[in-house]
Parts: C-alpha cells; structure tokens; sequence
C-alpha cells in the first residue's frame, strides 16, 4: 500500500476524472476518463460489462491512474498498481459519497441513480503499490545582483 499525505489526499477527494491507462493484448496503451472512489486503500472503478477496459485487466492487471494536471504540465499525480475485477460488486448508489460527489454530473448526463447502477454494474479495484506526484508547481529561483 502507499502512503497518501494530505495534499494526496485532498486531490483524490476534490478531484472527479482520472485516467486510466490498461494495455490491450497488442500492447498498445489504452487511456480512459473514469469517475472513481478512494476507499482509503483502492480505487473503486464502476464500469459498463463490455468495456475494452476490461479484457485489457484479464490479461494484464498492470495499470496507471493519471490525474490532470495544472496547465503548465508540472503538477500531477501517477498511481501505479493492479486492477481486478470484484466478483462481488456492490453498486455505485451503495456508496453515499460517491453519488453526492458526483450528483450534479449524473444529473448533467441525463442519469438517475438506477440507471447509473444499471449501466455501470461491474466494478473495479485498483490497488496502488506506487505512487509519483509532484503537488506544488517548483518555484523559479531568480538569480540575486
């Protein structure tokens, strides 16, 4: 497990889209918006059956969940772990604060809550073993004459 300090911890509360990054059985890389829960140990992913994502875990359970950035590139947050599928999947309405952080959205896409655990039924796990951030933007130092 890694170690979330405070700034993480704030960003994984405030922040809704993530990307995350499976390999196709060609190798190729496969980069996908997702909403997410931080459960204080995994990310929960609720997913639609079908997706690439998906049988890209089943081979390979190796992934990346990439945060945005600021728009100079130079604050970010990489999460490196594995993902599996929970063959138990609770829905996504069984987690309270996932729904009042993503109300307005699921609102906004034209979705209500039994449509969002419809649609999204199948659930993934991502536990990060690696963690690569940089929270703060460095500071230039201006030389001093």
């Amino acid at each position: 497990m890694v170690e979330i300090n405070q700034r993480l911890e704030r960003l994984l509360h405030d922040e809704k889209i993530a990307w995350l990054t499976t390999v196709r059985a060609d190798g190729m890389p496969q980069p996908t918006p997702i909403w997410f829960w931080w459960d204080g140990a995994t990310f929960l992913i609720w997913s639609q059956p079908q997706a690439q994502k998906l049988r890209n875990i089943a081979q390979n359970p190796k992934v990346a969940l990439n945060f945005n950035t600021d728009p100079t590139g130079e604050v970010f947050a990489v999460f490196m772990g594995e993902a599996h599928v929970d063959p138990n999947p609770a829905p996504p309405a069984d987690r309270a604060a996932f729904l009042a952080k993503y109300a307005d959205d699921i609102q906004m896409i034209g979705f209500t809550v039994e449509r969002l655990n419809a649609e999204f039924s199948t659930l993934i796990r991502m536990a990060p073993v690696r963690v690569r951030a940089q929270l703060e933007a460095p500071h230039e130092v201006s030389p001093q004459g």
